[in-house]
């Protein structure tokens, strides 16, 4: 195992081990029980291990950095408890999602808690503060202007390239960005220097997302937690389905005539392959990942190697 592939485990066990510890109370049980289980998925914590490497890319306080990467990962678990019940989806990380294990309301609320924790967390903060918490809120803002998009896009087939791309941009790559330019907030950074980061977090969320879009149909369901395919079940517009939308309208509203034929995922996977569609969207995904890297070269007296290696992590991951 490499040097790098150890410190983001590191990374992520000491995120872990931190979530486990905050002090969360006995009562309402009705509210801390739903959090302590959402919290205790096996995520990839890929935003707080953002946070942490752009952080020391920056010479900042590893302590304040932890309260901002848990604040961060509890801002994501927020949106993930919420969204599931948005897109009827019952499984997260593994286990079973929070208004599937209890019920909608339950799951309101317990999302409604673990972000006012997030809030609480970065209130603390020694320097900074202020600016970082309205980083924080804005990012917050754009991922529900994000998810409302992509309700909106719903079963839509106008929807273009261009607007997917926005959606995705506020619903992933906003958060990123705020995980990348936080940490040079908390040190003091000039505006531009803060500007490249956002910049740089965003592309990389960009790429993340629609390569999210490939694992989606491609990937290993028991290594991505949840059902494969469950998107175009719901009639969200991706990258891939409007692809195949625009350029082979007639074969492709035949494929999906039949929500519940039985070798529906096959004939998709066949479909996107045989079309260059998949090949499309991978690099399409690259361009982003490659944007994300010269983002970085913009920034001077800057160790860049953790986090163009993390580029390179979110790039070939395989769930």
């Amino acid at each position: 195992m490499s040097s790098f592939h150890e410190l983001v485990s590191f990374i992520r066990t000491e995120v872990n081990r931190d979530l486990k510890r905050l002090p969360f109370p006995e009562r309402p049980v009705y509210l801390y029980e739903p959090i302590r289980f959402a919290l205790r998925g096996t995520g990839k914590r890929f935003r707080p291990i953002l946070v942490h490497l752009a952080g020391r890319a920056n010479n900042a306080d590893p302590d304040s950095l932890m309260k901002i990467a848990l604040a961060v990962e509890l801002l994501h678990n927020f949106t993930l408890v919420h969204d599931d019940i948005m897109d009827n989806d019952d499984m997260r990380h593994g286990q079973a999602a929070v208004h599937s294990k209890w019920d909608d309301s339950t799951a309101i609320l317990a999302g409604d808690g673990i972000y006012a924790i997030a809030q609480i967390l970065l209130s603390g903060l020694p320097d900074r503060a202020n600016a970082i918490c309205r980083s924080f809120s804005q990012a917050t803002l754009e991922v529900c202007e994000g998810q409302a998009l992509d309700k909106e896009f719903e079963n839509d087939l106008s929807i273009t390239e261009d607007q997917y791309l926005e959606m995705i941009e506020k619903k992933t790559g906003s958060l990123l960005g705020a995980c990348a330019e936080m940490p040079a907030t908390l040190v003091g950074a000039d505006e531009e220097v803060i500007d490249d980061f956002d910049k740089f977090g965003r592309a990389l969320g960009i790429g993340f997302q629609i390569h999210d879009d490939l694992l989606e149909i491609y990937g290993n369901p028991d290594d991505m937690g949840k059902s494969l395919g469950s998107d175009i079940a719901e009639g969200k517009q991706t990258l891939m389905v409007i692809k195949a939308r625009n350029q082979f309208g007639k074969e492709w509203g035949a494929i999906i005539a039949d929500p519940n034929a039985p070798n529906l995922m096959d004939m998709i996977r066949s479909f996107f392959t045989e079309k260059g569609i998949k090949s499309e969207t991978k690099s399409m995904a690259q361009s982003y990942f490659k944007s994300a890297r010269e983002s970085l070269e913009n920034i001077s007296d800057i160790n860049r190697d953790e986090l163009n290696e993390f580029v390179n992590l979110v790039e070939n991951r395989t769930y």
